[in-house]
């Protein structure tokens, strides 16, 4: 009796060795793909990122860098026995046709399409798409959707640096303002603020670093600064943060999905603000107390 207690015991871990190994993603194998190295991120994601670097948009004439809105990315990680992805794609309206052209052959599926700013030149458009199955033959076709654009594929060489940079003054305004911390990314500074609760697709939790966090990013322009990003909002949520942030003068963008089928269902409200870094942050920080996020 024992002896059997034991072998079923030894197939049943075995089979779940052998579930997890397929489970988990070949970040690897998607580098090689890629051409890049994944940022790794807590439940086992691993994200790639594609910046516009070779746009140059401007916002009511103003220029901003690629790094503060204009960032296609995917991101990985473990679903079932096999894996998933999700992500935006940043796009210049004409090549909005092909990618979802792209997308579908592919066997993604469409999440959303629309813009996330407002008075840009050029015009930008966001496509949301979501893939589950084999991760190497998802980021294979995510590759040919890409190669449908002009996205740079290859990360820009940085300069080397000589010295650490003190961060730039107006950082540290925005981040005692906000009361969040965050990271400077070239002339971004971008902050992300995780939900307290947790959203889903059928029973498969959806890892935060999926797209599911706030993203309140910064950049100086003269004196200024430029803010955008989004609000992660269950419904409850979104006209109270609309109200303090028209209070506050920042604009509302837009208020949309990024998924189909999430439950909570989430909805993702952009916004534009352009001043006194102190001014900013602290009108964030106001809707951000609107929102059910974690305390640090």
């Amino acid at each position: 009796m024992r002896k059997s207690l034991l072998i079923v015991l030894g197939i049943i871990y075995a089979g779940a060795l052998g579930t997890l190994t397929h489970a988990a993603p070949v970040p690897d194998a998607i580098n090689t793909i890629f051409g890049k190295k994944a940022q790794e991120l807590p439940a086992s994601v691993y994200k790639y990122s594609w910046p516009r670097t070779d746009l140059s948009v401007t916002v009511g004439g103003k220029p901003i860098a690629p790094g503060l809105a204009l960032g296609s990315w995917a991101a990985f990680a473990p679903y079932k026995q096999e894996g998933w992805v999700m992500g935006d794609l940043v796009l210049l309206q004409s090549e909005v046709g092909p990618v979802v052209e792209q997308l579908q052959a592919g066997g993604f599926e469409i999440m959303a399409i629309h813009n996330h700013l407002l008075d840009e030149n050029p015009r930008v458009m966001y496509v949301h798409y979501m893939g589950e199955g084999d991760p190497t033959q998802l980021a294979k076709g995510l590759l040919a959707v890409l190669e449908r654009t002009k996205t740079p594929l290859k990360a820009a060489t940085r300069p080397v640096q000589t010295a650490q940079q003190s961060p730039p003054e107006w950082t540290s305004k925005v981040e005692s303002a906000l009361g969040r911390k965050g990271k400077l990314n070239g002339v971004v500074y971008a902050v992300s603020v995780p939900r307290a609760d947790t959203d889903k697709v059928g029973d498969q939790v959806i890892p935060s670093a999926m797209g599911l966090e706030t993203a309140l990013n910064f950049q100086q322009i003269g004196d200024k600064v430029a803010s955008t990003g989004d609000f992660v909002l269950i419904g409850s949520e979104v006209n109270p943060v609309v109200k303090t942030l028209q209070h506050e003068g920042i604009v509302v963008t837009a208020i949309h999905s990024h998924m189909l089928d999430d439950d909570p269902r989430l909805f993702f409200l952009h916004y534009w603000a352009l001043g006194d870094p102190s001014e900013v942050g602290s009108g964030l920080k106001d809707a951000l107390g609107h929102v059910n996020v974690k305390q640090q």
